[in-house]
């Protein structure tokens, strides 16, 4: 059975996230605007999708870049990837930037980035008196990047 995704339209034309291909990962996110925002070499938007969504228990939304802006314009999901926590229900954002040396106009209906929808697992913390209770591993204090080239 598939988790089911509840969507509310805040504006009439509002585009309904959908899968474009029957393999797809993730939904597509689509601007909802009234005049075009362009997003100049390095700037910053949030753009907003005139919706808000209801995720099924023990899943998050992650927003994610959508490769064709990024590979043809250099424009990305900021925060990438972007959560939606199970219980928000405010309306859908995604923080573009631009990272290409044109500015880039968003449109009203452009896909400007990827709905996924992925189970959770929530963890306990438990806080330990001593370091050697975290026990050992070949990796051990070796920081980022230290497994390879």
């Amino acid at each position: 059975m598939m988790p089911e995704v509840r969507v509310y339209r805040m504006r009439p034309n509002a585009v309904v996230p959908s899968y474009e291909t029957k393999g797809a990962a993730g939904m597509d996110l689509a601007a909802c605007l009234d005049a075009p925002i362009v997003l100049e070499p390095g700037g910053v938007a949030r753009v907003p999708t005139g919706l808000q969504i209801a995720l099924p228990a023990g899943h998050e939304g992650q927003v994610r870049p959508r490769s064709g802006l990024a590979a043809r314009h250099g424009v990305t999901v900021l925060n990438a990837p972007g959560t939606i926590d199970e219980d928000y229900r405010g309306e859908v954002q995604v923080l573009l930037i631009n990272h290409g040396s044109e500015p880039f106009s968003i449109t009203h209906g452009a896909r400007v980035a990827q709905l996924i929808v992925a189970r959770v697992t929530q963890a306990e913390v438990r806080v330990v008196d001593e370091e050697a209770a975290l026990g050992e591993t070949k990796r051990g204090q070796s920081g980022f990047g230290s497994t390879g080239a």
